[in-house]
């Protein structure tokens, strides 16, 4: 039933993305993008690793999909959408070898190391922009020519529907014999080896997948913007994916899209200093229980973790990952 009402939801986003402003549908597809990567962190965080390295296969894929129209002159939307996840998973597939023999904040700082890497490479590399980075304009689609005006809202119905499939297919993965071993090891690493199953080969299969949805993430980003710089690997757009899955909690795999849509509004607010209007307060402390979720993921109930005013960041969703 809870897939049925997710499904339903399809179609309202394909009506919004020929008929929504396109003050809306850039939101929606921006948020869209981000979600794609926190789904990608609630399978590492259903084996018990957070990375708040995230922003490296974020920016990876957008960088990808980019040069392909900006050095490559395969200026073809579909082309950048299989470039970013390609480029993403094959950097994590390295990566990963090292990785996945790491736990608790080694994980989670290495993650973060290698993301900062990349960022000063992109920072330094005058060829990519530098801090500026460079524009990205795109108007094919699997060769089929785009209206001016109309490329944004097509992204962003392509986006919807290759969402609602990995979600699906991430879903099936998790009922599957691997998705249920992660959540053991969450539990309980050792015992899992006991029992014959390699904790290596399934931490190192989840982080190539997330990865890959980074990278996807990454690169329907950049076709949403126009545009692509370092930020995307910085430090505070990791951190932002892990505030997202912990508001969205990380067990149900739904959540994490409206509350993309609802930080995406709130990061855009308080560009502009109107904060207020949203109802952030400043300087009001964070809940302990936002801070337990923050060292061990694996905590539920993480849905009610600030107080007072600010429960206005919860919104109606489907949970689907239950």
């Amino acid at each position: 039933m809870k897939q049925g009402l997710l499904a339903g939801i399809v179609p309202v986003l394909l009506i919004a993305a020929a008929w929504a402003p396109q003050w809306l549908v850039f939101l929606l597809a921006l948020a869209l993008a981000k979600g794609l990567v926190v789904l990608g962190l609630l399978l590492l965080m259903r084996t018990g690793l957070v990375s708040f390295g995230q922003g490296l296969y974020f920016g990876l894929g957008a960088y990808a999909a980019a040069l392909l129209a900006h050095r490559g002159g395969l200026a073809d939307a579909a082309l950048m959408i299989v470039a970013g996840p390609a480029c993403a998973a094959a950097v994590a597939a390295i990566l990963g070898l090292l990785l996945a023999r790491y736990r608790e904040i080694f994980f989670a700082m290495l993650s973060l190391a290698f993301s900062m890497i990349l960022y000063g490479l992109l920072v330094k590399s005058s060829t990519l922009g530098s801090t500026d980075g460079f524009h990205v304009q795109v108007r094919q689609l699997a060769g089929l020519a785009l209206a001016a005006g109309a490329e944004r809202r097509v992204f962003f119905a392509v986006s919807v529907v290759v969402a609602f499939i990995l979600t699906w297919v991430l879903h099936r993965y998790l009922a599957s014999h691997w998705g249920r071993v992660s959540t053991a090891i969450r539990d309980n690493e050792l015992r899992v080896e006991y029992l014959g199953a390699s904790v290596y080969r399934v931490v190192y299969a989840n982080y190539v997948i997330a990865a890959a949805l980074a990278g996807l993430g990454g690169a329907f980003a950049a076709l949403a913007v126009g545009h692509v710089d370092p930020e995307t690997t910085y430090w505070t757009t990791s951190g932002e994916f892990v505030f997202i899955a912990i508001l969205g909690g990380d067990l149900r795999g739904a959540a994490h899209r409206c509350r993309a849509v609802r930080a995406q509004r709130l990061a855009d607010g308080a560009r502009r200093g109107d904060a207020r209007d949203h109802h952030v307060p400043a300087g009001r402390p964070v809940d302990a229980r936002a801070q337990e979720s923050v060292v061990n993921p694996t905590k539920s109930g993480t849905d009610h973790v600030f107080s007072g005013r600010t429960k206005t960041w919860s919104v109606p969703v489907f949970w689907i990952f239950e």
